[in-house]
């Protein structure tokens, strides 16, 4: 079954969710507003019929936010989600459902059917994933993290390469990534770290995980956050099995710093995403004018470190 869905958010931030009505499927859930297209009616048309009849009111823009799939016993769904930003009219429970606008951050997916916690996922992370490039020393690492911070960048990752890594102390790895700690918070944006260093991660919001170790997980490694780095279907499928909360698929686009590697091109990583339901962030050669085509092509958003690390 075919659902158009929104995500539909306010000025503070907040998102609507309205709750299902007992005595019918997973009544007393919450969930996000929408409906089943009829047949052969179009996305864009079911969407605007369900918002008018559910809440009185009639999108004006957004933008494609995740398609997620689930198997229910009783029936199999794919969730078709928009984030919508504008609409014009008083939002309203027009069936007599509840409904309540709850801040992003508070939602628990323990009230949610199993085919929204997807959607919570995307909707907690940001549009743009800065990852730390190279630098000349601390003060130059310090500029450019406090520019990116500046641009509104929300989530980083630090990463120490093998080559960095052999050519620097531990005190010094150490040094950075205190600083970009220290920098993130104050900036109030999320830091992934992309090596299990004891000493280290503590200081971080979750862990990345390269594509080689992660074919090497089995079970979901115990962090607030997890990601992982992917180039094809059975990385992205394993980093779904695994529980991961976000993947990077790359390179979309041909890269300067991996030349030998063949893109994927957007069609392809289209329909490598299609088919997963964690949210996918386009990596490989990108700028940050790409955002509008990596969300028609089903991403979370854009992983970059040129275009975010000047």
């Amino acid at each position: 079954m075919h659902v158009a869905a929104a995500a539909l958010v306010n000025d503070s931030g907040d998102v609507l969710v309205s709750q299902r009505k007992q005595g019918t499927h997973l009544g007393g859930c919450w969930e996000f507003p929408g409906g089943k297209l009829e047949p052969g009616e179009s996305f864009d048309a079911a969407l605007h019929r369900e918002l008018k009849e559910e809440l009185d009111i009639v999108p004006l823009s957004g933008r494609p936010l995740i398609r997620t799939r689930y198997d229910y016993p009783e029936k199999s769904v794919l969730l078709d989600v928009w984030k919508i930003d504008t609409y014009t009219g008083q939002v309203k429970g027009v069936e007599g459902q509840r409904i309540k606008w709850q801040a992003i951050e508070t939602l628990d997916q323990r009230d949610f059917p199993p085919a929204d916690v997807p959607i919570i996922n995307a909707l907690l992370l940001p549009e743009r994933y800065l990852i730390t490039g190279d630098f000349n020393d601390t003060e130059d690492f310090a500029s450019r993290l406090t520019a990116a911070l500046d641009a509104g960048i929300e989530l980083v990752q630090l990463r120490l390469t093998h080559n960095w890594l052999q050519l620097h102390t531990r005190a010094h790895a150490a040094e950075i990534m205190s600083l970009c700690s220290r920098l993130c918070k104050q900036g109030s944006a999320r830091l992934m770290l992309n090596i299990a260093e004891p000493t280290m991660i503590t200081a971080a919001d979750g862990l990345h995980l390269n594509s080689r170790r992660l074919l090497q997980t089995q079970t979901r490694p115990d962090y607030d956050l997890v990601s992982a780095s992917c180039h094809n279907r059975e990385q992205l499928e394993h980093a779904q099995s695994v529980g991961v909360d976000f993947a990077v698929l790359s390179p979309v686009k041909k890269t300067a710093s991996h030349a030998d590697a063949r893109p994927l091109g957007w069609k392809a990583f289209h329909q490598l995403v299609d088919d997963i339901n964690i949210p996918v962030y386009a990596l490989g050669g990108l700028e940050a004018g790409d955002i509008e085509r990596a969300w028609r092509c089903g991403a979370q958003g854009i992983a970059a470190i040129s275009a975010y690390w000047k």
